[in-house]
């Protein structure tokens, strides 16, 4: 495309562009979880499937069965690097999926997994995908039970693409939902931000930059399960993937109608994380997740539930972050110089493909 035939306009802060007939045009922003995503999902997608199960845009849809609740996920994986330190694309489509039923309150049981490949793709590398997948399925006691493979001339798709659906029964002890957030409520992540994202940043780019930092990508079924089993407080969970805490804090407040007040503080962030980031000019608040996830309890269940996390689930770096106040939907971090943020969705995107 040629400079005359497109016309960059700046609107909330995001650019949009048109072709030569005024047609809107699809960014690599539309798909990082932000507000873009939010207003493609709004004025296409729920335009034309809405429906009662569709329009609550939580991680997984909860439905009823003959035999009980049951929930379904799904979700496409097109990371970039395939291979990265803690993971591969493999795993992270295992793991996507599971997480996204188990922060919904459901116990994930079968996937199915769909595949497009570049013709020329090694199958060396193709082999150690799918054994990454099998290993972590293992590892969560889940299967795979269907899929479908398509392959694709060269350039048509970069390597591998692979979506993942998933369903599993939902817990009986699970009472999660936007409507049960009240005033005083605590806020709590089971460890620290922005590792996965800043891995794959530090993998694909030559920033002359040497990092220990590796994916924070697992499954987060069992922890989850053993939570609801035994904490009647939590309210709602979500696992902190694209758009980071922030966009993410920001998706429950305005669903929920609370304001949540964050201590910048207490946040578990690494110092290698830090570091970089600042160099970088990027927030490690909006930065992709992949083994994280956000717990919304009752007050008095807080601080039992953070132990429970730090002893006995081994999340060592879990914290209280923060609580809920009545409020119009806003997100507020108290800043460690004594002074008030306010966090928004993610507008634009510094790092595409992270999943």
């Amino acid at each position: 495309m040629t400079p005359g035939e497109c016309l960059i306009d700046v609107i909330q802060g995001s650019e949009l562009m048109f072709n030569q007939n005024n047609d809107e045009l699809i960014l690599l922003a539309h798909g990082d979880g932000g507000m873009l995503t939010h207003q493609l999902l709004r004025d296409y997608f729920l335009r034309y499937f809405h429906n009662p199960l569709l329009d609550t845009l939580t991680d997984a849809s909860v439905f009823r069965s003959e035999n009980g609740r049951m929930a379904i996920a799904t979700d496409a994986f097109v990371v970039d690097p395939i291979f990265f330190p803690g993971g591969d694309i493999g795993k992270l489509a295992v793991c996507g999926t599971i997480n996204d039923l188990a922060v919904s309150g459901a116990e994930p049981l079968y996937l199915t997994a769909s595949f497009i490949i570049e013709e020329g793709f090694s199958l060396a590398d193709l082999e150690k995908i799918i054994a990454s997948m099998s290993q972590t399925c293992r590892e969560a006691g889940v299967q795979i039970i269907a899929g479908d493979t398509k392959v694709v001339g060269r350039g048509q798709v970069d390597k591998v693409y692979i979506t993942t659906t998933g369903v599993g029964y939902l817990l009986s002890e699970a009472n999660l939902g936007y409507q049960r957030l009240e005033p005083g409520d605590r806020v709590l992540v089971n460890g620290s931000l922005g590792d996965h994202g800043l891995t794959i940043l530090l993998q694909r780019e030559t920033l002359g930059m040497e990092s220990p930092l590796v994916s924070d990508c697992a499954p987060l079924g069992r922890t989850i399960k053993n939570l609801l089993s035994r904490f009647k407080g939590i309210k709602f969970m979500r696992d902190l993937t694209r758009g980071g805490l922030a966009t993410n804090a920001k998706e429950i407040a305005l669903a929920s109608g609370m304001d949540f007040w964050l201590d910048e503080a207490t946040l578990p962030v690494k110092d290698s994380v830090k570091g970089i980031t600042e160099f970088l000019g990027l927030d490690p608040l909006y930065l992709a997740n992949e083994g994280k996830f956000l717990v919304i309890v009752a007050a008095q269940e807080a601080n039992a539930l953070l132990k429970f996390l730090k002893d006995e689930m081994f999340a060592g770096e879990a914290c209280l972050i923060g609580d809920i106040q009545a409020g119009q939907g806003n997100v507020y971090l108290k800043t460690a110089l004594g002074g008030t943020r306010k966090l928004n969705m993610m507008a634009g995107a510094p790092l595409p493909r992270i999943c």
